[in-house]
C-alpha cells in the first residue's frame, strides 16, 4: 500500500475518532502513532519480524515532536497572553471597560448590546483567550442587559459571540499557533489581526442595531448619562489602551527603525503591567492563585493538543499527503478564488465538530501548501501573484481568512465552545439557548468574511507598513 494511501484510511480514522467524542489532541496524536507505525513496518514488507523495529523507529520519531516544536520561543506567548486576560479580570479592567462602553453607547438602539461588543473587543486586546472573555462578560454584562427587557437568549448570544474576537484582536493565541504552524512572523501577523478584528466587531455592533430598529421591544436604548459621567468613566479604562500600546511597540516601532523588542518581550512586559494594576487595585492572593492556575489550565489544554497534532503532522509528512493534496488543488480546472472559497467553507462545516485551535492545526499542513500553490508559491511577487498579493502577503492573509473561520467554531453546534462556557457561568441558560441566541451573527460573520475576500487591503494595510 502506497504512503498516501495509507495516510488517507488514517486520517479517515482520526475523524471517526473525533466526530464519536474522542479529544482531537488523543486522536491526533494515536492517528498519528498507527500512522508511523504502519508507514515504516510497509517500508519493511510488513514482515512480523521487524514489527517491533517499526514500532521503535516511529516512538521515536513521534518522541522528538514535542520537545522540538515546544521549546519554541514564539509559542512562549501563549501563556503570557492567556495570563494578562485573568489579570486584567482581577484588575478590575472588565468592568471598567463595560461601564465605559455603556456610558458611551448604550444610547444608541440595542445600545447595551452594542456597549458590550465593544467592551469584549477592548478586552480581547488584552486577553489572548476567547473562552476567558466570554466567562468575564457572561458575569457582567447579560444581568445588565436583563434588567432592562432583553431576550435571554440574544443577551447569551451576543457575550459568545463578542468572546470571539479575541481570536483576531491581538493578543491573539490562534493567530501565534498558525504563525509557529506556517513559519510566518508573528509580529506582522499580530498587527494584521487588529483592523479586521475591530471592523467585525463593528459589523456586530451594525447588526445589533439594525434589528433594534426593526424589531419591536428587542432592546430599548439606555439613556440619562451625561457628558460629565461618560468622560469619569474613561480613566478607569485607560489602562487597557496602556497596555495595548505597550504591546504593540515592542511588536511595531512607528517612529521607524528596529522594533523595541520581540512579541514575547512585549507580551511578558504587558502581564507584569496588569499584574501591578491587580494589586493596586487590591488583589489578594487567593486571586492571583486563581489566575495563575486558570492561565495554567487553558495553557496546558492548547499545548497538549499541539503535542498530540503535531505527532499526526509529522506522519502526514512521511505519507506525503500535503503535496500530494497541493498537487491536486492546482491541477483543478476552477477558478482560484472559487477554489479558495470552497476551502473557507470546508473550515466553516468542519467547525461544527472541532475546536478552533484543533482544526487548524489539523488542516494547515495540507492546507496553506495548496494554498500558497494556488497563488504562485512562496516566493511570488504581487505582480506575478493569482491573488495581487506577494506569498509572504499571501500567507498573512489567508491566515485572518482561517482565524476567523476558526471562530465559527467557538459558537456554532454543537461543540461551539463559548457557548458551553456562557450556559457554565448562567445557572439560568441552556446550552441551547445561547446556541439559538448567536444565530443571527453567523450573518454577521459571513458578511465580514467576504468583504475581508472581497478587499484584501483591510487585512494588510498594516503588517505592509512595517
Amino acid at each position: 500500500m502506497e504512503p498516501i494511501e495509507i495516510g488517507l484510511i488514517v486520517s479517515g480514522g482520526m475523524l471517526v475518532l473525533v466526530i464519536l467524542g474522542m479529544r482531537v489532541a488523543f486522536a491526533a496524536g494515536l492517528a498519528g502513532m498507527i500512522g508511523l507505525i504502519w508507514i515504516f513496518w510497509a517500508k519493511f514488507g510488513y514482515d512480523p519480524s521487524r514489527f517491533f523495529k517499526a514500532l521503535t523507529i516511529a516512538a521515536k520519531t513521534a518522541g522528538q515532536v514535542p520537545h522540538s516544536k515546544i521549546s519554541s520561543q514564539a509559542l512562549s506567548l501563549i501563556p503570557t497572553f492567556i495570563l494578562i486576560g485573568y489579570l486584567a479580570y482581577y484588575a478590575g479592567l472588565t468592568k471598567a471597560l463595560f461601564e465605559a462602553a455603556k456610558r458611551w453607547l448604550a444610547w444608541v438602539p440595542g445600545g447595551l448590546a452594542v456597549s458590550t461588543v465593544f467592551a469584549t473587543a477592548g478586552f480581547a486586546a488584552v486577553s489572548g483567550a476567547s473562552v476567558a472573555t466570554s466567562a468575564v462578560f457572561a458575569r457582567i454584562a447579560i444581568p445588565e442587559m436583563l434588567k432592562i427587557g432583553y431576550d435571554k437568549r440574544f443577551a447569551a448570544g451576543v457575550v459568545a459571540a463578542g468572546g470571539t474576537l479575541a481570536s483576531l484582536i491581538p493578543p491573539s493565541a490562534i493567530l501565534v499557533i498558525y504563525a509557529i504552524i506556517v513559519e510566518q512572523d508573528v509580529g506582522k501577523l499580530l498587527l494584521a489581526g487588529f483592523i479586521p478584528g475591530a471592523f467585525s466587531a463593528l459589523i456586530y455592533g451594525l447588526l445589533i442595531i439594525g434589528m433594534a430598529m426593526t424589531i419591536k421591544g428587542f432592546g430599548p436604548p439606555v439613556s440619562g448619562f451625561t457628558w460629565r459621567e461618560r468622560f469619569a468613566a474613561l480613566p478607569a479604562a485607560l489602562p487597557i489602551v496602556f497596555v495595548v500600546a505597550t504591546i504593540i511597540l515592542f511588536v511595531y516601532n512607528p517612529f521607524g527603525g528596529d522594533a523595541w523588542g520581540t512579541p514575547t518581550e512585549g507580551g511578558a512586559i504587558g502581564a507584569f503591567i496588569v499584574f501591578v494594576m491587580a494589586l493596586f487595585q487590591g488583589m489578594r492572593w487567593a486571586e492571583l492563585k486563581d489566575a495563575l492556575l486558570e492561565a495554567a489550565k487553558l495553557s496546558v489544554m492548547i499545548f497538549t493538543i499541539i503535542w498530540g497534532v503535531l505527532i499526526y503532522v509529522r506522519f502526514l509528512g512521511f505519507a506525503q499527503l500535503p503535496s500530494a493534496f497541493s498537487d491536486w488543488i492546482t491541477s483543478l480546472t476552477l477558478s482560484p478564488m472559487l477554489i479558495l472559497i470552497c476551502i473557507l467553507l470546508a473550515y466553516a462545516v468542519l467547525g461544527m465538530f472541532m475546536d478552533a485551535i484543533g482544526m487548524l492545526l489539523l488542516t494547515l499542513p495540507v492546507v496553506y501548501p495548496a494554498v500558497m500553490a494556488l497563488n504562485g508559491g512562496e516566493a511570488v511577487s504581487a505582480a506575478e501573484a493569482t491573488f495581487g498579493m506577494s506569498g509572504p502577503m499571501c500567507a498573512i492573509w489567508f491566515g485572518i481568512l482561517v482565524v476567523k473561520m476558526a471562530e465559527f467554531c467557538l459558537i456554532t453546534p454543537p461543540i461551539g465552545l463559548n457557548c458551553f462556557v456562557v450556559a457554565g457561568v448562567r445557572d439560568d441558560l441552556s446550552v441551547q439557548d445561547v446556541f439559538k441566541g448567536v444565530t443571527p451573527f453567523f450573518i454577521a460573520d459571513a458578511i465580514t468574511i467576504a468583504l475581508l475576500v472581497a478587499f484584501p487591503a483591510i487585512v494588510l494595510w498594516l503588517p505592509s507598513q512595517v
